[in-house]
């Protein structure tokens, strides 16, 4: 009977170890989903501009803005608030790109972080002074509902909304890429500007599309993480950095990389917080990015000797 109660024990502690790990398993490929979709954008516009674009943390922050404000003043769902976002944000990256950024494209690229950055600035402390510093949230009816399996997994509703969603706009981006002319003059853009041009690609129309397209799919990002984060005027600022590490894990420029990058970041943040700390879970996923600096400068799908 002890022999029993033993084994039936020993099953029970395994069983509850393998939870614990599919649980932190799922919980970071949904969120990872949400990082690849900002890391996406930065990777395209570093792609086709060759350009770090430090202001995409604070895309972030106004999509975030803006789904808060759709929710509170239009009472519109923020998923549903994406069919607005999505064009406004495009808009103003497009506005943003031909205004600023091409001045500094042919710049060294000094010039060109210090622009991003003070861009980022501006809006973060425009940010500011509109909203205050006062966190917002963004609370809806599914806020906090999940979902349990019979296996016992807890799967929250924000986050596989924001999955579904977010694998939808990536298919929907990669078909475009893939088979439409534009897309198809972005990715001849971003493999070589000047032969591009050469064939007649209106280079300096890319260079805006792509970073409006990024903008749409940063300020998307923002927006989908809005009911599960703490909406402020500095919220950006941490998303920079994750977006930034995912572009080198999977490779600057490329666009399958940060994909693949978004989903490891998300699931090593998860495994950290729940093996380790959510303390540490940062300092674990930044270890990361120098380990793959040191031994993989290029990332995981770049190629190596640059672009």
């Amino acid at each position: 009977m002890g022999e029993q109660q033993f084994a039936h024990t020993n099953n029970l502690f395994r069983r509850s170890i393998l939870m614990l790990f599919l649980q932190a398993l799922v919980s970071g490929i949904l969120s990872g989903g949400v990082y690849a979709l900002a890391g996406i954008g930065m990777s395209l516009v570093f792609g086709v501009m060759n350009i770090s674009n430090f202001a995409h943390g604070d895309l972030m922050m106004l999509g975030m803005y803006l789904a808060y404000f759709a929710f509170t003043l239009l009472h519109i769902d923020p998923y549903l608030a994406l069919l607005l976002i999505i064009p406004v944000s495009f808009l103003f990256g497009f506005i943003l790109e031909k205004v600023f950024i091409h001045r500094v494209i042919d710049h060294p690229h000094q010039n060109q972080i210090l622009l991003t950055i003070g861009l980022g600035l501006i809006m973060s402390n425009t940010a500011l002074l509109a909203f205050t510093s006062d966190p917002k949230i963004l609370t809806t009816t599914y806020s906090s509902s999940a979902i349990n399996t019979a296996s016992g997994l807890s799967i929250s509703v924000p986050l596989l909304l924001s999955f579904v969603i977010t694998s939808v706009i990536t298919a929907v981006l990669y078909l475009f890429l893939a088979k439409s002319s534009t897309g198809m003059a972005l990715r001849a853009t971003s493999q070589n500007r000047e032969a591009a041009q050469l064939m007649g690609i209106n280079v300096a129309k890319m260079s805006a599309i792509a970073f409006g397209i990024g903008t749409a799919l940063a300020a998307t990002a923002g927006a989908l993480i809005a009911p599960t984060y703490y909406i402020h005027p500095l919220a950006g600022h941490s998303f920079l950095l994750k977006s930034f590490t995912i572009c080198v894990l999977g490779g600057l420029g490329s666009v399958v990389g940060a994909g693949v990058g978004g989903i490891i970041i998300g699931v090593v943040e998860s495994m950290a917080a729940t093996y380790i700390s959510t303390d540490w879970k940062d300092v674990v996923v930044f270890v990361l990015f120098l380990t793959v600096l040191l031994f993989r400068p290029q990332g995981l799908f770049g190629k190596k000797g640059g672009q």
